[in-house]
């Protein structure tokens, strides 16, 4: 495998994930004084709501050539080929977090390897710091995509020390710095379509509570309507396609869930997570559409999966959701879960009705052409003759027989149970 800290000289062509933000256009800044070569900026729009043609403006400013900018609406394909088949796994990292920054890393990488490949780039880089998880989501991600290239991660390498060195080489550079990056931020951010996270400084201690000022993606439960919202979701082999009866293209649905769950304060986790590199980490993630789309897509497939079929997924679920997490996304074992979540999905068909009310999300009703619900088998009143009660006791007797051998061996040897 290539070695990560190339030598100066030997890089030609870098291709940069730049957002457009201080600490990228310092890296970028850094590549062309530190190897001297020629660097090209990709910007990934996942719904991050922010504007990015500043971001090539930014790059411009730097001395980037306007042929070397790349910015791509993203949020269609992130959703439809990342955030769904993901969810049709149920995937939850740790029982709780729905996985909304690692979703997005492998398909940033993606595309940066393929533009890398199109203008002939040598290297890729990335502004992800020496201690988090998405060094690894990327850098696992570019190997499998181009097992020859060479990864430069400028946090692992430079030799800044402190916020105030690096904005001594902005200064240094013309590198613009607005009024409220000169201080020491309170917290960092990353957003897309489906989430936002928070992480550091202010929230670094577990013990003490979220502050409101950080949150952004949803409104304070308390202070959310006190008419519970009523809403229906349709799906079709696993992935929703319609709310409240209309059709929608998979990023603009995924936007309506988040703008709904937003006003009803759905989708705030508070959490202390267990890092790939080893550490523990306390984040706050807000995920009011996907929070809605996981209680809906659990509501449907309660009527329509088989019981083993449903047991084996939430068995599988875990190791899919670490997968994700860890940055394996292009690794065979999480194609080989896909496939198999992809073949249980082929009759999850059908309306979800749901309840939202300060906070909470709840399923109140689902239907399904494909429903495997029979009300008269389940019935207390006299059903259909598909089901004797009196079958019930062989059936019982044959699941007690070990359990008395073992009762009987207990009392022979006089233990206690």
């Amino acid at each position: 495998m290539p070695k990560v800290d190339a030598r100066k000289g030997e890089i030609r062509k870098v291709v940069l994930a730049y957002s457009g933000g201080l600490d990228t256009s310092i890296i970028l800044k850094w590549l062309q004084t530190s190897y001297g070569c020629e660097v090209v900026t990709f910007t990934a729009d996942l719904g991050q709501g922010e504007e990015l043609e500043p971001a090539r403006a930014k790059a411009l400013t730097l001395g980037i050539k306007p042929s070397n900018i790349f910015i791509e609406d993203l949020r269609e394909e992130f959703v439809r080929d990342y955030v769904f088949p993901m969810f049709r796994a149920n995937a939850l990292y740790e029982g709780q977090y729905l996985l909304g920054t690692s979703i997005a890393r492998p398909l940033i990488a993606k595309k940066q390897i393929e533009i890398a490949e199109r203008v002939g780039a040598d290297a890729v880089a990335h502004g992800a710091t020496g201690k988090g998880n998405d060094q690894v989501r990327f850098e696992l991600s570019y190997y499998a995509l181009k097992p020859d290239v060479t990864v430069i991660a400028p946090w692992r390498e430079w030799d800044f020390k402190s916020r105030e060195a690096l904005l001594a080489f902005a200064e240094q550079n013309q590198i613009p710095i607005a009024k409220d990056k000169r201080g020491e931020a309170p917290f960092s951010i990353d957003a897309n379509l489906l989430h936002t996270s928070s992480e550091g400084k202010v929230l670094e201690n577990p013990a003490e509570e979220v502050p409101d000022y950080v949150y952004s993606r949803t409104d304070d439960p308390g202070a959310a309507p006190d008419k519970p919202h009523h809403m229906t979701i349709d799906f079709e082999r696993g992935d929703p396609v319609a709310v409240d009866g209309k059709k929608l293209a998979p990023a603009e649905l995924l936007a309506r869930l988040n703008a709904i769950g937003r006003r009803h304060g759905i989708g705030r986790l508070d959490l202390v997570e267990n890092r790939f590199v080893g550490m523990k980490s306390r984040g706050m993630y807000e995920t009011p559409g996907g929070t809605i789309l996981y209680a809906a897509h659990r509501g449907i497939e309660s009527i329509t999966l088989d019981r083993g079929a449903a047991h084996l997924k939430d068995e599988l679920m875990p190791k899919y959701a670490e997968l994700i997490y860890n940055g394996f996304w292009f690794a065979p074992e999480r194609e080989m879960l896909q496939a198999a979540i992809d073949l249980s999905q082929r009759l999850v068909t059908g309306r979800v009705r749901l309840k939202l009310y300060k906070g909470n999300v709840g399923v109140v009703g689902r239907d399904s052409k494909y429903s495997l619900y029979d009300q008269d088998l389940v019935t207390f009143e006299e059903g259909r003759a598909v089901y004797d009660p009196r079958d019930a006791e062989g059936f019982i007797h044959l699941n007690a027989l070990r359990l008395r051998m073992l009762g009987q061996r207990r009392r022979k040897l006089k233990l206690k149970p």
